[in-house]
């Protein structure tokens, strides 16, 4: 509770920031970028993955993630082709709302509607899903469309270039041959791993510029649309088949696919220079406005 009270204080913060006179809020928003980048990320990398024990029975509910995902890089993908939308509109897009809030939004929600009995599953989803997406697939899509000066033979050298996708391998190898983290560094790790929601949201507050024009714009209600109530409708239609829809793990798994923008997607599309003002409002107001979706699928999934 006291974290969650924290973080949403940074992100008033760095709103505050904005207004003080000669006060760099762009300048600080790099610095906290970079610490984002190349040292939580990676921290959390090395504290969670080594603990992931892989198995099939885990691969459906984490895949909802990736289902998700692939699914907004095929829908924005093809309509921002179509439409002519830009590459850095579409890149925003395709991760801003490709990946959900499913831990410092979707733990508190799913513990406090579903029990602790819901957090393992939660978890999952998050560190098999969420996690290796936003170090993964989302460097990779940021290479794509956020910089027209190189070629696409240059992204797999800007990908292994990038801190965390080097810890994801590294963390992978680690789970796959069972090779835990080593106990002294835990403590630290945990340490590094807390300041990642303050310092996510410092990030959007020092960016957080709403206006009536962004608000009202097309791209900002497609990205909340996909987000809040097309990937949870998809991931029921389908996970259905294969879950039983009264289990924890089907309900779990389609309100995790109803959060909101994840905040480090936000991060990852503002390091490639895609929309930042659109991903900071995607990740900002999602939030406040998932409330309300999120009651109705808790309500819907009974």
């Amino acid at each position: 509770m006291y974290g969650a009270v924290i973080a949403i204080a940074c992100l008033f913060l760095g709103i505050f920031l904005q207004k003080v006179p000669k006060f760099s809020a762009s300048k600080a928003a790099n610095w906290v970028q970079w610490y984002l980048i190349n040292i939580v990320l990676p921290a959390l990398a090395l504290l969670y993955i080594p603990e992931i024990n892989p198995s099939w029975s885990l691969l459906i509910p984490i895949s909802a993630a990736w289902f998700t995902f692939l699914l907004s890089w095929l829908i924005f993908g093809l309509l921002g082709k179509k439409f002519n939308w830009g590459s850095n509109v579409t890149g925003c897009l395709i991760i801003v709302s490709g990946l959900a809030n499913t831990s410092f939004l979707g733990f508190p929600v799913v513990e406090g509607l579903y029990g602790k009995e819901g957090l393992p599953i939660a978890l999952l989803i998050d560190q098999g899903g969420s996690f290796l997406l936003v170090s993964s697939l989302s460097i990779l899509v940021g290479s794509i469309y956020g910089d027209h000066s190189e070629s696409l033979t240059k992204v797999p050298l800007k990908i292994l270039k990038f801190p965390p996708f080097g810890f994801l391998v590294g963390t992978l190898l680690m789970s796959l041959f069972k090779i835990p983290t080593p106990e002294i560094l835990i403590p630290a790790l945990q340490w590094i791993g807390k300041t990642m929601p303050p310092m996510a949201l410092l990030v959007i507050g020092l960016r957080f510029s709403p206006d009536i024009q962004s608000i009202t714009s097309k791209f900002f209600w497609y990205g909340m649309g996909y987000r809040l109530i097309l990937a949870p409708l998809v991931v029921w239609l389908v996970y259905v088949q294969f879950l039983d829809r009264n289990s924890l793990e089907f309900k779990v798994t389609v309100l995790e696919s109803g959060m909101a923008p994840m905040i480090t997607g936000s991060i990852i599309a503002i390091q490639f220079g895609l929309q930042p003002r659109l991903a900071t409002l995607l990740s900002g107001l999602g939030m406040p406005i998932s409330a309300a979706t999120l009651a109705i699928w808790y309500i819907l999934l009974g």
